[in-house]
């Protein structure tokens, strides 16, 4: 059978219900999982208007009253946005605690094994803090619900695989935290997140903090006394891992098929090369024609993937349908490849 997969609807103010309904309308998603979204079914009619799509859409209460159906869409509504109260494109408090509502119903229906895997669409940090929730984004809630402190965000595009050992915060903060034992943990849950993907033997590329990785410490002494080390650890545990290498060459040695992923040491270090590759502006409109990409939380004890996008506010509630989906379909097709693999270990 194909993996059960749990799509969470995300901002209700944001393009979430719009991208969810493209790609729920197309016959790819099917034919590699049993969708079904999380979320609130008034917004979800509201991001099928926008879509301009011909989808009906079915509540259920759990996964087993889903159809699974292309023209369907099976909704867990937990009827908690007030459609007369909602300002599209805008951060609002009743949009941030449904958010995270759906994020929480989602990832406790994995932890007991209802689902095969979660896909997350965009929320709004201010508005999750409007309501109360002062957490960064999807991956610290996440990582609270399945009891982890052991986790990391792996963003794929392009052939590029790159988890961070640090994300939401300051770059003046980003040398403290950067010590060895986080570095070897974040290099063990990149080797276990590409195992999840289907390497059995993966690669690491680790990258320096510093130009040319600290030039043998004249520009910084992180590579010597804290990476080095970790990577060290990591190889007598038995990883392929290969390291500190310069910032600047070791995205185009992944790409070039030396790695099968690389261990970024901050948010834009490891963001920058990857929507490189999944992004694409046309100059002359304006929009984005390829958004692709996706975001996962490794680490946890079940598979979350997510879109490597916001909320675009600018775009929600427009009534013009131009949101893009592709970064929610490649977030669905990588979760359903890890189910997969998943499941087949259970069975085996």
């Amino acid at each position: 059978m194909k993996p059960i997969i749990a799509i969470t609807m995300g901002d209700a103010a944001g393009i979430g219900p719009e991208i969810i309904a493209k790609a729920l309308s197309l016959d790819e998603v099917y034919s590699v999982c049993r969708p079904f979204v999380v979320g609130d079914a008034g917004a979800m009619a509201m991001g099928i208007e926008v879509a301009e799509l011909s989808l009906r859409i079915n509540r259920v209460g759990s996964p087993s009253e889903a159809l699974f159906k292309r023209g369907v869409i099976d909704v867990l509504s937990l009827d908690n946005i007030d459609a007369s109260d909602l300002v599209m494109g805008r951060a609002q408090a009743m949009a941030g605690k449904a958010s995270v509502e759906y994020v929480v119903r989602a990832a406790e229906m994995a932890m007991r094994d209802e689902v095969d895997a979660i896909v997350t669409a965009p929320l709004n940090k201010e508005a999750m803090n409007m309501a109360g929730y002062r957490y960064p984004g999807h991956t610290e809630l996440l990582a609270e619900i399945g009891k982890t402190q052991d986790y990391a965000m792996m963003l794929l595009a392009g052939g590029l695989r790159v988890v961070h050992v640090t994300t939401h915060v300051s770059l003046r903060a980003v040398p403290d935290l950067i010590t060895k034992d986080r570095v070897f943990k974040k290099i063990r849950v990149a080797h276990e997140a590409a195992r999840s993907l289907g390497f059995d033997r993966p690669r690491i590329g680790v990258a320096g903090l510093n130009p040319h990785s600290g030039e043998g410490g004249l520009f910084g002494r992180e590579e010597i006394e804290v990476i080095s080390p970790a990577i060290d650890e990591a190889r007598k545990a038995g990883m392929i891992v290969e390291g500190p290498v310069p910032p600047d060459t070791v995205f185009s040695k992944a790409l070039g098929g030396v790695y099968d992923v690389v261990v970024a040491m901050y948010h834009d270090q490891g963001h920058i090369p990857v929507k490189l590759q999944g992004f694409r502006l046309d100059e002359k409109t304006g929009r984005w024609e390829d958004v692709s990409g996706v975001n996962m939380t490794v680490g946890l004890p079940f598979i979350r993937t997510s879109v490597d996008h916001g909320t675009a506010y600018g775009k929600a509630g427009r009534r013009e349908g131009t949101a893009n989906p592709q970064s929610l379909v490649d977030a669905i097709r990588i979760a359903a490849q890890m189910a997969e693999v998943r499941l087949g270990k259970k069975t085996a």
